[in-house]
């Protein structure tokens, strides 16, 4: 018995435009937060941290044309970037979005002379350890349910992300995105 398999669609390499986030970004960015977190931030949450202009945040959108289809932020706490959030459109996942929106990131603590970043993420989310892994960073701990008081977080590093050798690692990371990716006034 032959067994006919049916080949996947192959699906264009992306042309992704990553920009500074707007107020006007904030109805496509509230639509991507309340689809992929059970507790998503708020408007006004958001508003709030795009109003802090000290240089201590960053959050950006990435586009395809004129589709916000991920998005991600972090906040600046002596030299460390922890990453607050990192969110791509359940339709445009594995298309490398999160991957541009964690180059993005990278460039931008760096720019602001951080030398570590931090984050957190659900033990369950074995795609997103995936990724953080490529990008150097490495499990230093866990928070008991720390995601709606039920599932644990796992705390990651990436350290000493000022150096060359870091340097290094973003321009290896972006030169394996497929498709092609504009930074407009980031990074």
């Amino acid at each position: 018995m032959s067994i006919t398999r049916r080949a996947l669609p192959v699906t264009p390499a992306p042309s992704v435009v990553v920009t500074p986030m707007k107020r006007r970004h904030l109805r496509a960015v509230l639509k991507i937060e309340e689809q992929v977190y059970p507790r998503p931030w708020t408007y006004g949450v958001f508003v709030g941290e795009l109003g802090i202009r000290d240089g201590s945040r960053c959050y950006v959108v990435a586009k395809v044309g004129t589709t916000v289809v991920g998005y991600a932020g972090f906040l600046v706490s002596l030299e460390d970037a922890h990453v607050t959030n990192i969110a791509v459109e359940p339709a445009w996942q594995r298309h490398q979005i999160g991957s541009r929106l964690l180059v993005t990131l990278a460039r931008e603590a760096r720019l602001r002379g951080c030398r570590n970043m931090t984050l957190e993420v659900r033990v369950s989310n074995r795609a997103a350890q995936a990724l953080y892994h490529e990008f150097g960073f490495v499990p230093a701990g866990i928070r008991a349910k720390y995601y709606e008081n039920v599932e644990d977080a796992i705390v990651m590093w990436c350290h000493d992300v000022d150096q060359p050798a870091y340097a290094e690692r973003l321009r290896a990371l972006e030169a394996g995105l497929r498709g092609t990716t504009a930074w407009e006034g980031v990074g």
